[in-house]
């Protein structure tokens, strides 16, 4: 297959500890004026501002007015579509079950209600879609997304539901990359043409699975999630606080270059969001990429 070119970019350009780190120019103020700058340096940004409550379909017309032509974003998929607790104040307001939990699950949710958090979602990216410029939707899997068959079920459900706009899906179980269990993994993705997401993270935890890169359908994506000692903590911040080494990149360049072989694109995430690491790192990898 054609070598395609890799896309690489950020999974955040809002996020707090950016901002103060001095990455964005002086005067570099406003929401309009923070994403034309990052567009200005990355093809490709990650939403995942979409994970904790979904998204208005004015932000996504704002993104795609916003940025320039061949801009893309991956959209993290609202917490509710892949299973996880979601705070129940994030839920639109009309569909909202009438709990005093903090937190629900879909079950929670009449049937009706949980097929119209789908429809207006996906709907609220419109904008984007009709602009060229969404380059999948991010389905992140909670840890306890193991591999089984109504598993399986559930990632082609997610690819029918979200037709035909373009989904990726990132697995956060060992049980899918256990001996066969990876192949097997593999075979069942390239057979509904899933695009699946390789991680590069820490080994060891209960959400770890191993870096394996592979093309499954035209979309190949890997994401780097750092390797911060501190992975199990809930801020945010140190679990994601580490910067790649220049040595680390120069060793996944060729990797990714191999990988983009087999696919039609080929997207790599910093989502080691803390400060400017993700960008400089984008901006490393980037460079080592086209050298």
């Amino acid at each position: 297959m054609q070598h395609m070119a890799i896309r690489v970019g950020t999974a955040s350009w809002t996020d707090p500890t950016l901002l103060a780190s001095g990455w964005y120019p002086p005067g570099t103020d406003s929401a309009e004026q923070r994403l034309a700058y990052y567009a200005s340096k990355f093809p490709l940004v990650e939403v995942d501002a979409t994970y904790y409550h979904p998204p208005a379909e004015q932000t996504a017309r704002l993104w795609a007015e916003r940025t320039p032509p061949g801009f893309l974003f991956n959209v993290k998929a609202f917490s509710l579509l892949t299973g996880h607790p979601t705070r129940t104040a994030a839920i639109y307001q009309d569909l909202r079950p009438e709990t005093p939990k903090q937190r629900v699950y879909p079950k929670d949710l009449e049937p009706q209600a949980y097929e119209d958090v789908w429809t207006r979602f996906l709907s609220a990216l419109d904008p984007l879609a009709d602009a060229g410029k969404l380059g999948a939707l991010l389905f992140q899997f909670p840890p306890w997304f193991t591999i089984r068959r109504s598993n399986k079920d559930f990632l082609v459900e997610v690819k029918r539901r979200c037709s035909p706009l373009p989904v990726a899906v990132e697995l956060r179980h060992h049980s899918w990359f256990d001996g066969d269990n990876a192949a097997e993994t593999l075979d069942f993705l390239r057979r509904h043409e899933l695009p699946y997401v390789a991680v590069d993270m820490p080994q060891g935890h209960r959400e770890s699975v191993p870096p394996v890169l592979a093309a499954t359908a035209g979309l190949a994506m890997m994401r780097f999630h750092g390797h911060s000692g501190r992975w199990a903590s809930k801020d945010i911040h140190e679990k994601f606080g580490y910067e790649y080494s220049a040595d680390e990149l120069r060793t996944w360049a060729p990797k990714l270059r191999e990988l983009a072989t087999h696919a039609e694109q080929t997207h790599a995430l910093m989502n080691n969001c803390y400060r400017d690491y993700a960008q400089r790192n984008a901006a490393q990898l980037t460079q080592l990429l086209s050298a």
